[in-house]
């Protein structure tokens, strides 16, 4: 057995984020298409000799960021301990690219990064698709991190089905400083919907047909999420960093998720080091990164 594995994880952006009305349980049931972009948390799962599990970051400040119990990844390997009846300490160290309630999935992605390293460290030849059933019990998001790739998830976007997505799409990704609170912002949707007649979700098939085709164009009109009016209420700079992007030729724009994270889509390379340098120099956000998409899920890197 290994002493420890390092797992990488991708976050990910919503495509398309369609959010049926609020059930009697709480939820709202969601018809989503994530794609796995190249921002990686990096997650080491470890023995250790006295029993507990314990979460500890490389970062020198962990705002926001929960270091107990409360972290999913800990939650994860709680999980995965009495699933497997693993006695073991463990040690879980965490290297965070992914914005921290950025409505890129950074909590679920170190979740899924979790699952994958118990299987690994203990060798417990779990199937993907058993790894993401484990990961549903966690959270929404958790069983895409696992898988990666373009998908759609249904239900509360835990049940995962890959989609056909050729070529690679250029991103350009404007990260808040400060997060959003996902239940917050389906708390501004269900308020800014009130009285109104909430349709069933549904996948736009222009979007499906754009990823199938592999063109970036049509993509990008294709873009939408019913939450993006919730989080630009709650986080009225939102709107200007859109209007910035798309001004300065985005083939589309779209916060994702929950947000603040905000996703454009460039033509190219090139064009995206465009984007980053004309909304950096716009003054409307602070910090611009470029990524690719779709990438794989969480996979071991290291095994020692």
């Amino acid at each position: 057995m290994s002493a420890h594995v390092l797992v990488r994880v991708p976050g990910k952006i919503n495509l398309q984020l369609s959010v049926g009305p609020l059930q009697k349980d709480g939820f709202h049931p969601v018809a989503t298409v994530f794609q796995a972009v190249s921002i990686f948390d990096d997650v080491k799962v470890e023995l250790n000799d006295d029993g507990l599990v314990h979460v500890q970051s490389t970062a020198k400040t962990n705002n926001h960021l929960p270091l107990d119990k409360e972290n999913l990844a800990a939650k994860a390997v709680e999980l995965m301990r009495k699933k497997f009846d693993i006695s073991d300490g463990i040690t879980i160290t965490l290297t965070k690219e992914i914005p921290i309630a950025g409505g890129m999935a950074g909590g679920s992605a170190n979740a899924g990064a979790a699952i994958v390293g118990m299987d690994a460290l203990f060798n417990l030849g779990l199937k993907r698709n058993d790894m993401e059933k484990i990961g549903a019990e966690l959270g929404a998001d958790v069983p895409f991190t696992i898988s990666g790739g373009t998908a759609i998830g249904t239900g509360k976007g835990d049940q995962i089905t890959p989609v056909l997505s050729r070529g690679t799409y250029s991103w350009v990704l404007a990260l808040s400083s400060s997060g959003l609170s996902t239940p917050a912002v389906y708390s501004e949707c269900d308020r800014l919907r009130e009285g109104l007649q909430v349709a069933p979700p549904q996948i736009s098939d222009a979007l499906l047909q754009a990823l199938s085709a592999g063109d970036s164009n049509k993509l990008g009109k294709a873009l939408s999420n019913d939450l993006q009016a919730a989080a630009c209420s709650l986080k009225p700079a939102l709107r200007l960093i859109l209007d910035v992007g798309l001004d300065y030729g985005a083939l589309g724009g779209i916060v994702s998720g929950s947000g603040p994270s905000v996703a454009f889509l460039a033509e190219h390379e090139d064009h995206a080091l465009d984007l980053v340098v004309a909304l950096t120099s716009s003054g409307v956000v602070g910090n611009v990164v470029r990524a690719s998409g779709p990438v794989p899920g969480a996979r071991v890197i290291e095994s020692l």
